[in-house]
């Protein structure tokens, strides 16, 4: 495991084989998987999974209430929302899930909205806006994100 000295790292529940680089932040809850690589300028909060073999591109916020599983790709950018209806200074009693599946590919600047679920193999294109969960193997690009094909098993 490595962790770059400029990074803030509370959590103690970083998996073997780990790189976390320059200027992340990962507050005490989050469980990071093994072989994981999480590059830099990352926040990721207390209510957060991530399994093993996950890369995390740059600038990457990830919010509570987030799970993503084994081998999937977060391009650099992405974001993750996980309140519908987000107020100053007012939170709900409990934020949206948002859950990805194994090997799951997601595009440089897009975006995920609270409550999604993205299948496992699914690839999100670049730039686009995923409204509605996504299924297993589908390909989608756009605002909003429509399946443009799906992809062998």
């Amino acid at each position: 495991m490595y962790i770059h000295p400029l990074s803030d790292v509370k959590s103690s529940r970083v998996g073997s084989g780990t790189n976390i680089w320059q200027f992340v932040v990962v507050l005490d809850g989050a469980v990071i998987g093994e072989n994981c690589n999480i590059c830099a300028n990352v926040l990721i909060e207390n209510d957060v999974i991530i399994g093993n073999n996950v890369t995390v591109k740059s600038g990457v916020y990830i919010w509570d209430g987030t799970t993503i599983m084994d081998n999937v790709f977060v391009g650099p950018c992405v974001v993750f929302c996980n309140d519908k209806y987000p107020r100053s200074k007012q939170y709900p009693s409990e934020f949206a899930k948002i859950l990805i599946h194994e090997n799951a590919s997601i595009g440089a600047n897009s975006t995920i909205l609270p409550g999604i679920t993205l299948g496992r193999n699914c690839i999100i294109g670049a730039g686009s806006v995923v409204t509605k969960d996504v299924p297993e193997n589908a390909v989608v690009i756009g605002n909003p994100a429509r399946i443009i094909k799906f992809l062998e098993s």
